[in-house]
């Protein structure tokens, strides 16, 4: 039954497709209308997104993440900023971000600059992470190279005890960033590949809409 539903709104979605008039002026005000029917959906992670950054040299990389809150101000994910991604963000505060909701054929491309949220922003979000998660981000030096997975679980075993009894504190090398946004792209999988694309590109004034070819 779960399949059926499944390829029931897909064949609904590319079927109806994505016209100017039922498309949101405000992307902010689309986004959110296409996220709550991915959650409603029953998606496991309808908050996963693709990260892309790159070196000042060009070099891309891309990883999945989560979406940790989206408003108007853009979109949060949480990360050790020693990381490769951390890094990258340091030296190139660009980036893209990808979500795909397959269930609809739907996925929605934003690009635009990243800034650090600030202690407190992050710390609220800390607390509310698992106390194993917790542990976990004070004993993970992301990206660094690592001995073995037993190495790990020793030094997660030694911040169990350091902590052992009281609240964690934030990692000084841990914490949130928020993209804001320059454009997004709400892409409608549509028959015979004739997809839908809307796109909206930051004016001084708002936001423009234009249809480019699938």
């Amino acid at each position: 039954m779960r399949r059926i539903r499944k390829w029931w709104r897909k064949g609904w979605a590319a079927a109806q497709g994505l016209s100017e008039a039922e498309c949101a002026d405000d992307p902010f005000v689309q986004f959110e209308r296409w996220f709550a029917e991915a959650q409603r959906c029953g998606l496991d992670y309808p908050e996963a997104m693709t990260l892309a950054t790159a070196t000042p040299a060009g070099q891309p990389a891309a990883r999945m993440v989560l979406c940790k809150g989206f408003d108007r101000q853009g979109f949060r994910f949480f990360t050790n900023y020693d990381s490769r991604k951390g890094q990258e963000l340091a030296a190139n505060a660009r980036v893209a971000l990808l979500f795909y909701w397959e269930p609809y054929e739907r996925q929605v491309r934003i690009e635009g600059s990243v800034e650090r949220l600030t202690a407190e922003e992050s710390y609220a979000y800390f607390c509310s992470r698992p106390r194993g998660s917790r542990l976990g981000a004070w004993a993970s030096a992301q990206s660094a190279p690592l001995g073995s997975r037993a190495e790990l679980e020793a030094t997660v075993k030694v911040y169990a005890e350091k902590f052992k009894g009281q609240d964690i504190p934030l990692p000084p090398f841990w914490g949130g960033y928020r993209c804001i946004p320059e454009s997004f792209e709400f892409w409608q999988g549509r028959l015979d590949r004739l997809h839908d694309r809307l796109c909206f590109t930051q004016t001084g004034t708002g936001w423009q809409r234009i249809r480019r070819a699938p």
